[in-house]
């Protein structure tokens, strides 16, 4: 391997002490592939298997913690006992080749499609329909305070399920427009109660939701179970999260005892937009911000080993691929075996089978023209906000 590549495959201890074999993660994207109650199907299975090889760790597409929180079809569910081992299947098949396996867990909110839900009941902290282009915008009904406890205590039971099914981590999804991010954001949130108003009181669901998780993990668990936070840093609505408002939540998080924080960007060096210096990227922000006190996972077009090695360079602790990996499985072990050279940039349509990639997710990918790679933004994988 290049020396100037080994930063890459330097072991990591995580707050908990658990510690991760390399600094490459798989990110979570929705692959459209569980089957209709929400078990997982062979085809996933196989194709998280494939990229388990390489990397330190793979966290998973989203799984909805209660069937009104559902935002894609084919998505894995982790809302209910019944479901633990197909949950199993999938935490053995990634752990099988090395990798930590981490289910990211979520309520999609008001961006979950009416006809996917019971009786289609769209919530969300307020009655104000998403204005995203591409999204189903129904105007959704607003959560009453008994129903946001009971989605909190949702997220523990979902996090109980995944330790029972064998799963080393959840990640709480509290990114790219779903409910987590919508009690933050002012556009989702109108509410003047506990949960919404002030920048400080819509942290409160978020931090709920963490102190629920982590109660979880004391009463089922142990220390070594991970606990990550996902987030997007700024909203293109107005009004929307500010770059100033998310380096106060990150201000928060860090001191919540997490073993990680992982930021959604599409492209690692993109810079801020509103309310901190626009003339420095986010991830130089959130580093000063964070000031080292938990790990940080930075992503967005790192389809090269330069282009990892120029990332690590900044400071942070992780990187996570996601199209990169669909696109060349073995990406993380042609680095290690000085084959970087021979890393697959570009999707090859016409090896589906060859590449793992399962029927629904190859069949969403390959209909939309330009998708990978270098794609600006790519609603479909992962929504995410830039």
């Amino acid at each position: 391997m290049n020396k100037d590549y080994a930063p890459l495959f330097e072991s990591y201890t995580l707050p908990n002490g658990e510690v991760i074999r390399n600094r490459i993660i798989m990110a979570p994207m929705t692959n459209y592939s569980s089957n209709p109650d929400g078990s997982v199907t062979d085809e996933e299975i196989s194709y998280y298997r494939r990229r388990a090889e390489g990397v330190g760790a793979i966290i998973t597409a989203v799984a909805n913690i209660t069937p009104g929180g559902k935002g894609f079809p084919g998505e894995i569910g982790v809302d209910r006992d019944e479901l633990i081992p197909s949950l199993s299947k999938l935490a053995t098949a990634i752990k099988s080749k090395g990798a930590k396996a981490i289910l990211q867990i979520f309520h999609a909110g008001r961006l979950a499609p009416e006809d996917l839900l019971p009786n289609g009941d769209v919530v969300a902290p307020s009655n104000i329909p998403a204005e995203r282009a591409g999204t189903i915008n129904p105007r959704p009904r607003e959560l009453t305070v008994e129903e946001i406890d009971d989605i909190i205590k949702a997220f523990g039971d979902a996090t109980r399920r995944a330790m029972e099914a064998g799963f080393d981590g959840v990640e709480i999804h509290g990114a790219n427009g779903y409910l987590i991010q919508q009690f933050f954001s002012p556009h989702a949130n109108r509410r003047e109660d506990t949960y919404g108003g002030s920048v400080e009181k819509r942290m409160t669901f978020p931090l709920k939701v963490i102190d629920e998780v982590q109660k979880t993990v004391k009463q089922y668990g142990d220390a070594s179970f991970i606990v990550g936070y996902r987030f997007s840093p700024e909203e293109p609505e107005t009004p929307g999260i500010t770059m100033g408002q998310t380096l106060q939540l990150v201000d928060r998080l860090a001191d919540k005892g997490l073993d990680y924080l992982h930021v959604s960007l599409m492209d690692f060096w993109s810079k801020a937009r509103r309310e901190a210096d626009t003339t420095k990227t986010r991830i130089e922000l959130l580093l000063k911000q964070i000031n080292k006190r938990v790990p940080l996972i930075g992503v967005g077009s790192i389809y090269q080993a330069d282009d990892a090695k120029a990332a690590m360079k900044t400071g942070v602790e992780f990187l996570a691929l996601g199209r990169e990996l669909v696109m060349d499985p073995e990406w993380a072990k042609k680095i290690q075996e000085g084959k970087e050279d021979t890393i697959v940039t570009t999707l090859d349509t016409t090896k589906k089978d060859e590449l793992d990639v399962p029927e629904p997710l190859w069949n969403i990918i390959t209909s939309v023209p330009g998708w990978f790679p270098g794609i600006a933004k790519n609603y479909f994988l992962c929504r995410t906000i830039n």
